[in-house]
């Protein structure tokens, strides 16, 4: 019988410690490749919100970053949430802080805030609505036409939901995930032309949406999703080959889902810093010693929930 590899020892070590704390473990699309595979939920900001509340472990492992740690304790305050780094930021949450915040919306005091999912506890505990990219635009379409909107922390999201919903009344913060903003219009538009009648697949925190919308359809047929909105359309359309501008973690479950099909980064390099901190020894090492544990503040929590629930409604 041949040993075990370091890979395959960690992963049954990280399975006999789950059972032993009733925990699940859930990641987000933009995980390495060996974190989704082993993961209990797997999904974008949406689902992996929907899936904690649904869990009836006691013990949830955030494969993600801070702000989806605070998420699933602000939703499930009986759960033990870890996270297996604290250092696991996002560098989207931190471009508004709550000062900024108050200050602006002292400028517009009838103003609802909507926040994406991608802010802390206290950004969503002064909000009236939370989205992801994916519900986004519903979640706007469902507030009154006449009331201003403040919709933050990213630009380029808020600018979608703006091309899509026509509402001139939206205020914009000017922040960005770093990532994302890196993905250029001319790297894109190359594999674009070295891919003729390729899929263009498009996060709408990317800021080459507009210029990728406006690419011929005859050279490719771009399309603004999230990501588990990518994993959706890549299963059921009848295209062989995808170009995917979101952050690269992506591609291992596009791919491992269709395999008879062809997915390429629209930016090789589009790969967060944050989410590749997660690793098989740090969930091993959540799981044995209990670190590190995120629990949001009751007064937060409390005022954090309705946006939040609101977010989880709206289907």
């Amino acid at each position: 019988m041949m040993a075990q590899t370091r890979t395959e020892t960690l992963i049954e070590e990280i399975q006999n410690l789950k059972a032993q704390h009733n925990a699940v473990i859930l990641a987000h699309n933009y995980e390495p490749g060996p974190i989704q595979d082993i993961a209990d939920f797997l999904g974008d900001s949406l689902a992996l919100a929907r899936w904690a509340q649904k869990s009836s472990a006691d013990v949830l492992i955030m494969a993600g970053v801070y702000f989806m740690a605070e998420t699933a304790s602000i939703l499930c305050p009986d759960k033990t949430v870890l996270i297996p780094d604290k250092e696991a930021g996002c560098s989207l949450a931190d471009t508004i802080t709550e000062e900024q915040l108050l200050k602006w919306k002292q400028e517009y005091p009838d103003a609802v805030v909507v926040s994406y999912v991608n802010t802390s506890a206290s950004i969503k505990a002064l909000s009236d609505y939370c989205c992801t990219s994916a519900n986004a635009v519903k979640v706007v379409e469902a507030i009154d036409p006449n009331r201003d909107i403040l919709f933050l922390p990213d630009f380029f999201l808020g600018s979608h939901v703006i091309r899509m919903t026509g509402r001139k009344n939206i205020h914009l913060w000017h922040g960005e995930c770093h990532v994302h903003a890196a993905i250029e219009n001319e790297t894109m538009l190359k594999k674009v032309h070295q891919n003729p009648g390729a899929e263009l697949l498009i996060h709408p925190e990317c800021g080459c949406t507009t210029r990728a919308l406006a690419i011929p359809p005859k050279e490719a047929h771009g399309l603004v999703l999230s990501t588990d909105g990518m994993l959706s359309y890549a299963r059921n359309s009848e295209a062989r080959t995808f170009i995917v501008a979101t952050e690269v973690g992506l591609l291992h479950r596009l791919r491992k889902e269709n395999p008879d099909k062809e997915f390429i980064a629209a930016h090789d390099e589009a790969a967060c810093p944050y989410m590749n901190m997660i690793s098989l020894e740090k969930i091993r090492d959540a799981l044995r010693y209990g670190r590190y544990e995120v629990k949001v503040p009751s007064a937060t929590r409390e005022k954090a929930l309705i946006p939040l629930e609101r977010m989880v409604a709206v289907v």
